[in-house]
């Protein structure tokens, strides 16, 4: 199997590489694409005998095309990643992005009637509908990576989907689940990356502590599983040991448990429909010991309500939602707005927005744009 890795330097991309390299008769890497770790990613290109890297800070494509192996092909930026996609021979994309960047290469690749092993959780937050269309009309596989989407899919196996009376999904509430609410105002990035379970990348991190990441997580959930809003369910978990869960109308519930690992939501998404063999971690319950669930708190998490009701909404609505949280989140990280300020920011962006229909990425760019510059005019003059 021929695999396009995109976001190979990140968290979940150096742990796909594992994946591959424990299964080199399965699996071969053939291109990968970073953003600014260019060293990382040629490290990656002469392991595993790439053929093409993308880098996306176009002005660092210079010194990366000096250190190129013969014969490996170079693309730059945002038109160059569309490019790998479009014209390197595979036969999986695993899409690791992190933002609406990964949406142009996962339509890409459906496009190519290709199978698309999902962990950019923008692609269908912001064109879920579009992505849905395209799978409608027979274009393409997607298959979750996130270790809810996962653990759900993986619930559903073997399983008549109109049994499906509720998708439950967990969410360990972040470093803050338990902070007094009167300090949340006050919370600096550092304490918003301290994530109690997870080792993710930065803005993924803070998405964590919103719990808009949750949010996001439902909305794939949506479009994932054909499955309406009033049917999707959160609650916290802060074990983080049951990934998710499915109820059924009979009134069952089937869980997936797991150590948090991310090893095993990516093999099994690469390998899938198989199991492939995993040496890692055993969960042990008895060591566990308990495992706890609660509602969320929507004073303490504004953005998960956001998130809902933007995906309720629909059309255009999450994309708005999307990039008034990336703009929000790099202020919040550079030390311009208060983590509290994150919902506020995503509030006037959505209550500011009449949604329009999404019929092609167009639309959805043209309101990606517009969003992100008043977002950040909005924050300049505040």
């Amino acid at each position: 199997m021929k695999i396009v890795l995109l976001g190979s330097t990140g968290s979940i991309g150096t742990n796909a590489c594992s994946c591959i390299r424990r299964f080199p008769d399965r699996f071969s890497l053939v291109a990968v694409a970073a953003n600014r770790n260019a060293d990382t990613a040629l490290a990656q290109v002469r392991e595993f005998g790439c053929r093409a890297v993308c880098i996306g800070a176009e002005a660092l494509a210079p010194e990366v095309r000096k250190s190129l192996p013969p014969g490996v092909r170079l693309f730059a930026g945002e038109a160059g990643l569309e490019a790998l996609v479009n014209e390197t021979d595979f036969d999986v994309l695993l899409n690791a992005l992190v933002g609406a960047v990964g949406l142009r290469a996962t339509v890409a690749a459906l496009k190519r009637n290709k199978c698309v092993a999902l962990a950019n959780k923008e692609s269908l937050v912001v064109g879920g509908e579009y992505i849905t269309s395209l799978l409608n009309r027979g274009m393409g596989q997607l298959i979750p990576i996130d270790s809810e989407h996962s653990a759900i899919q993986q619930c559903l196996a073997g399983e008549d989907v109109s049994s499906v009376e509720s998708i439950i999904l967990t969410a360990s509430g972040g470093p803050f689940r338990e902070l007094p609410l009167d300090k949340m105002a006050s919370v600096t990035p550092a304490q918003a990356l301290n994530h109690p379970t997870w080792v993710m990348g930065r803005k993924i991190t803070i998405d964590s502590a919103t719990l808009v990441n949750k949010g996001f997580e439902v909305i794939e959930a949506h479009h994932l599983f054909a499955m309406s809003y009033d049917r999707l369910r959160v609650v916290i978990h802060p074990q983080s040991i049951v990934h998710s869960l499915v109820e059924f109308h009979d009134g069952a519930v089937m869980a997936q448990l797991g150590v948090p690992d991310m090893e095993l939501p990516i093999q099994y998404a690469l390998s899938f429909p198989k199991r492939l063999e995993l040496r890692s971690k055993r969960l042990n319950l008895a060591d566990i010991g308990t495992l706890t669930f609660y509602e969320p708190d929507y004073r303490r998490f504004p953005c998960l309500k956001l998130c809902l009701d933007a995906g309720r909404t629909g059309r255009t609505a999450p994309v708005v939602l999307n990039a008034a949280n990336e703009i929000a989140v790099a202020a919040f990280l550079e030390g311009r707005i208060r983590f509290g300020q994150i919902a506020e920011t995503i509030e006037a962006a959505l209550s500011g927005h009449t949604p329009l229909a999404v019929d092609g990425l167009e639309v959805i760019e043209e309101v990606d744009k517009k969003t992100r510059k008043s977002v950040e005019k909005a924050l300049e003059n505040a």
